[in-house]
């Protein structure tokens, strides 16, 4: 039975944040944490109510196997103080609005920042009950990601890799993409037998939309997961960034592919002129088939909220099927014999 935090845990991180003289009455774990615990922690005797525990530790992080953080790989999954507090450092420093940090500390045993809580309003949330003040806190969030993709480097690469002692790694970002998107067609066609008939479509089709995409030389700064649940909204209305330990230095593409998925018909507030459409299309298909071996090898595990995982599954397989070119004659007649779904 996996163990997760309790009150004394957090009571020292917390009073080294706020003083000795505040005491943790109430703890919550929030929902969504796949690779660290969120805390919503309430204390009396401070001039706040309530704070947010970040807690980096091998009991908070529901991924099988393979729990190590790359920074040489954009693409590798993010996860710990420190990539956290160079992507907070980055953010801060262009004026995007992020969480503000109370306390990062080390080995209490686990790593664990403290910062400020914001509300309990994501802008997931908001579209759906109050629109006026969503569509303002929108407005707001697109003004930041044209600062964040504005910001271009001449080399892709995680911001912390070089605490790491880490360099970007790949050809391209293309080709990281492409990588990528082969091995988890390889995983996912070995757990579903409708993505298993279209193997050799959707691996040529990836070979054949790569092909078609030019070099590129500089690369914008991207969240990597941006989507409305990863958006709180302040007290003034302004967007503010969470869970933003992937920031890297990328292909803008990619970015949008992901807000177009996530945000649907609110995306166009957060469209730009200019993105490449030949990378767009390489990069859909390949977040589709991340977004389907993701959520089911995270179900591998112990993760708790496993239908919203398998909806993800179900739901990007279906778009990657789409997104393939028809097909004729037994071709078609082995993918309808393989249409009866089994994920998971």
């Amino acid at each position: 039975m996996r163990k997760l935090t309790e009150t004394e845990d957090l009571s020292a991180p917390v009073r080294a944040a706020l003083g000795p003289g505040c005491r943790v009455a109430a703890v919550d774990r929030l929902r969504g944490g796949s690779r660290k615990g969120v805390y919503r922690v309430r204390v009396d005797g401070s001039p706040v109510t309530s704070v947010i525990v970040y807690r980096w530790a091998e009991e908070e992080n529901f991924w099988p196997g393979g729990r190590g953080s790359d920074a040489g790989d954009p693409l590798a999954p993010a996860s710990g103080l420190t990539p956290f507090l160079a992507a907070r450092q980055k953010l801060d420093d262009l004026g995007v609005r992020v969480p503000r940090l109370l306390l990062a500390d080390t080995g209490r045993p686990a790593d664990v920042a403290v910062v400020e809580d914001l509300s309990t309003d994501t802008l997931e949330a908001l579209l759906e009950s109050d629109p006026a003040r969503a569509a303002a806190a929108l407005n707001d969030l697109a003004a930041q990601v044209r600062v964040m993709h504005g910001h271009l480097a001449p080399e892709h690469g995680r911001t912390d890799a070089p605490e790491r002692g880490g360099t970007a790694r790949g050809a391209s970002c293309e080709q990281l993409v492409l990588d990528r998107a082969l091995r988890d067609l390889e995983e996912a066609a070995g757990r579903d037998r409708r993505l298993a008939a279209a193997h050799g479509r959707v691996r040529d089709r990836l070979h054949g939309l790569a092909a078609r995409v030019a070099p590129r030389a500089e690369y914008g700064l991207i969240h990597g997961e941006l989507g409305p649940d990863h958006v709180m909204v302040d007290a003034d209305g302004h967007a503010v960034l969470i869970d933003i330990e992937g920031l890297t230095h990328f292909d803008v593409e990619w970015e949008h592919v992901f807000l177009r998925l996530r945000f649907g018909g609110h995306y166009p507030v957060l469209s730009r002129p200019g993105l490449d459409p030949r990378r767009l299309d390489l990069y859909r298909l390949a977040m589709c088939l991340s977004l389907v071996a993701g959520p089911l090898r995270l179900l591998d595990g112990d993760y708790p909220d496993r239908a919203a995982m398998l909806g993800i599954a179900e739901h990007n397989l279906r778009e990657a099927l789409a997104l393939l070119p028809p097909v004729s004659g037994s071709g078609r007649n082995r993918e309808a014999a393989a249409a009866e779904p089994h994920l998971g």
